[in-house]
């Protein structure tokens, strides 16, 4: 009874910090991003990121972020990604290493797209 007890917490556990979505970090349009401080992470795959490129922003896979955090200034920090759930790994993971994520894109096929309360938006993205 006890195993089955502790193996339920550490499955909702690990369901929680993938799907569940991140507190406090909200939907930001790209071309609605004013601070020049603030760095734009790429966190989508390589080969999505070389077919819609975003200038002026750093692209390093989610897989690579451990190996490839200190190429990251310190700072506020806006996350591209193109899924839910690898925006909250993204941001779930910036945060335990001391970063302050101010906003998120999520994107689709030179589209950033985000889905919240089953209401779907849709913005072009340069």
């Amino acid at each position: 009874m006890i195993v089955l007890i502790l193996l339920t917490i550490i499955v909702s556990f690990i369901l929680y910090r993938r799907y569940f979505p991140v507190l406090g970090v909200h939907f930001i349009n790209l071309k609605d991003l004013k601070d020049d401080n603030i760095m734009i992470i790429d966190i989508r795959d390589y080969n999505e990121c070389n077919n819609d490129p975003i200038k002026g922003s750093i692209n390093i896979p989610i897989a690579y972020l451990n190996r490839n955090i200190n190429e990251i200034p310190d700072g506020d920090l806006y996350i591209i990604a193109s899924s839910s759930l690898e925006k909250n790994v993204g941001v779930r993971f910036f945060r335990h290493k001391g970063f302050r994520v101010v906003g998120y894109s999520i994107s689709d096929n030179n589209k950033i797209s985000i889905e919240e309360k089953s209401l779907k938006v849709e913005n072009n993205c340069c």
